[in-house]
């Protein structure tokens, strides 16, 4: 048990450190960075990536991988703008069913998953197509969302300063990070998460609800993909099936970055939070240098690899942690 703490608490320290370190840099480098509007814009700009890295924590916690957040972001979007727009449903309708549906199908293939004992990397493989599919059958071209609801929404935003304020697509990650911290930390399903992920044998010895706890948690991330989907609507206002490509990979990225070990069992939400500042900030310093974007994904491959490496050496030291 020290072993996993010194870990965790090496690894969130690692993440921290990192993300001082390339804050720092950007602040003495560009004039103007340093300011209370661009630390909450790594936030605004990125919030629904961040709700989609809070349910994909606890997918990697258990010990598995969701690889269709892209695509149920994606058939989220241009389902509520279809409606919307197309049929004159109110936004708050769209939103419920849209959510509903994400959920379902993290509930579906977190049950193939259990009952058949398939690959989380194949079912949710089989699920991105399913949903990126979907996405195009609903509608194959951007919609815009015109509403009073959705305009009431994208303007409203709690005042910091003069020139910075937190609008509602923050506040509602705000929302689910401190919920995702109760459950993960404060809840028994939050402790089987930890239970399956670290030995999904001894779970099952120890009588605890694996079954139940998978399937919870799939459908936890489609929930959360979902709701990223409802938030990057309010951020872009419209819908779009080619939306979230990719999407996935970066979620997955700032997981890890945080510190949470892939082989599960190890990582905590707070890590995951610092992983997205970190990819907020690398981003924001690319916009403030005028570089091409792909430069962020080459910023994100390097960090990934260093943290991938130190996640092996610093197992290989544990005696209690399985190798990545």
């Amino acid at each position: 048990m020290q072993s996993l703490r010194s870990f965790r608490h090496w690894s969130l320290a690692a993440t921290v450190f990192v993300f001082l370190g390339l804050y720092g840099f950007a602040a003495w480098k560009y004039e103007g960075f340093f300011t209370l509007r661009v630390f909450v814009n790594l936030l605004g700009d990125n919030s629904f990536l961040a709700i989609a890295a809070v349910g994909m924590t606890f997918v990697i916690l258990s010990g598995g991988i969701d690889l269709s957040v892209g695509s149920v972001l994606a058939f989220t979007t241009i389902f509520i703008a279809t409606l919307v727009g197309k049929h004159g449903v109110h936004p708050a309708a769209a939103i419920a069913m849209a959510l509903g549906l994400g959920t379902l199908m993290g509930t579906g293939m977190g049950w193939l998953i259990h009952r058949y004992e398939l690959p989380p990397f194949l079912v949710t493989l089989g699920g991105m197509f399913f949903a990126r599919g979907m996405a195009f059958v609903v509608n194959q071209e951007s919609v815009l969302i015109e509403h009073p609801f959705s305009t009431s929404v994208q303007e409203f935003a709690i005042r910091l300063t003069a020139r910075a304020a937190l609008p509602a697509t923050v506040l509602v990650f705000l929302v689910v990070f401190v919920l995702g911290v109760f459950v993960a930390h404060h809840t028994r399903f939050g402790r089987n998460v930890y239970a399956i992920g670290g030995s999904e044998s001894s779970a099952r010895l120890m009588g605890l609800p694996v079954a139940r706890t998978k399937v919870t948690v799939y459908a936890l991330s489609g929930f959360c993909s979902a709701l990223a989907g409802v938030v990057w609507t309010f951020y872009t206002g419209s819908g779009n099936p080619t939306a979230g490509i990719a999407f996935e990979l970066d979620a997955i990225a700032c997981v890890v970055i945080g510190g949470t070990l892939l082989s599960g069992g190890v990582g905590t939400l707070i890590g995951t939070l610092f992983g997205l500042l970190i990819y907020g900030t690398l981003k924001s310093t690319l916009d403030f240098a005028s570089l091409n974007s792909w430069w962020l994904r080459i910023a994100i491959g390097g960090q990934l690899a260093v943290f991938i490496l130190l996640q092996r050496f610093l197992s290989r030291t544990s005696p209690v942690l399985r190798p990545i």
